[in-house]
Order: structure tokens, then C-alpha cells, then sequence
């Protein structure tokens, strides 16, 4: 079960639309700062399978300007 967090930059004045679309996905908790143009995304999917394809629906997202992991966790079945 991989557990991968992000810092996501959207792209200027679009920050309320991409908290939107990222948090239509259903293995995404998304956490806005306060006092930067930057989210916190944590994604909790099956298997990396699942999270490559995640991944590649948020970097699809035409309100993305960078996701950059901070870290990955996955746990052996």
C-alpha cells in the first residue's frame, strides 16, 4: 500500500481549482497552506500500479505547475 506525499504548485491564481480536481480523486487528502500558493497532497493507493496511474492524472491537470514528492512509504503484502 503505497503512501506518497507531494508539495504541489499550481499555477498562478489557480490554487482553489486544482484543491478541487485533486480532491475528486479518490486516494487524495489535500492540505492548502495558508500563506503560500502551495498544497500539501498525501496519496494512499493499492499498489504502485495504482499510484503511477494516480500520478499521471494529477500531472495531467492543466492547473499544475509542479509536483515535486517528498516522501513515499510502501508497506509488503
Amino acid at each position: 500500500m503505497p503512501i506518497k506525499s507531494y508539495l504541489v504548485h499550481p499555477i498562478l491564481g489557480k490554487k482553489e481549482e486544482l484543491m478541487t480536481a485533486l480532491k475528486g480523486f479518490g486516494q487524495c487528502e489535500v492540505l492548502p497552506a495558508e500563506n503560500q500558493n502551495v498544497l500539501a497532497l498525501v496519496t494512499d493507493t493499492q499498489d504502485e500500479k495504482e499510484e503511477e496511474i494516480l500520478k499521471e492524472k494529477i500531472e495531467a491537470l492543466s492547473s499544475l505547475k509542479l509536483l515535486a514528492l517528498v516522501s513515499g512509504f510502501n508497506t509488503p503484502q
